[in-house]
């Protein structure tokens, strides 16, 4: 048993030679538009020296940068937690999947990966996600997971010549609990 592993992806840390399949996600300006938004363009030597710096990196406040990889090892995204409040019990997180591998349960599975550890490991209560609100795929992903829309923040994304909404979706531990307890291998 892996804590790590499901039925379709297993999380790892981000290796060295990480850094070519980042640098062509990096060409991806729709997938980056959906995670964050468009950069400048990167070179190789800088996306060489991300993956070795996040390859060295430890949870800081359980804030973590986890690579996403099938079972037979291709790599298919990356999921990282973010806002980490272990006083209040709270986190978030950020996750992206290369637009070949998407619609195959992937990031379901990875997301319910990080929060079971979370919930059951670091005693976290709720877990939050902001989707920009022009993400149809991530917003009916969250939903179908079962998280509950909390708020809207109206014109704080600005992309492709237009202004856009934050979405704010969130699952407590128990709502967690209640639809997934046989949902991941144990």
């Amino acid at each position: 048993m892996n804590i790590w592993q499901g039925h379709r992806v297993r999380l790892r840390s981000v290796e060295p030679g990480d850094w070519e399949t980042h640098f062509r996600w990096n060409q991806e300006s729709e997938m980056s538009r959906r995670i964050d938004r468009v950069y400048f363009p990167q070179s190789t030597v800088e996306a060489q020296r991300w993956a070795e710096r996040a390859a060295a990196q430890t949870a800081s406040d359980a804030q973590f940068h986890f690579e996403i990889e099938t079972l037979d090892g291709t790599l298919v995204g990356s999921i990282g937690t973010n806002h980490c409040d272990a006083r209040v019990g709270s986190f978030g997180y950020g996750i992206g999947i290369l637009p070949e591998h998407q619609r195959k349960g992937y990031a379901s599975e990875a997301i319910l990966l990080v929060c079971r550890y979370y919930f059951q490991e670091l005693r976290y209560q709720k877990v939050n996600a902001v989707v920009y609100s022009f993400n149809e795929p991530s917003i009916k992903l969250h939903e179908h997971l079962g998280f509950q829309l909390e708020g809207r923040i109206r014109r704080m994304v600005f992309t492709q010549g237009r202004h856009f909404a934050l979405l704010y979706y969130g699952m407590t531990s128990d709502e967690f609990a209640e639809r997934y307890r046989q949902a991941l291998p144990e």
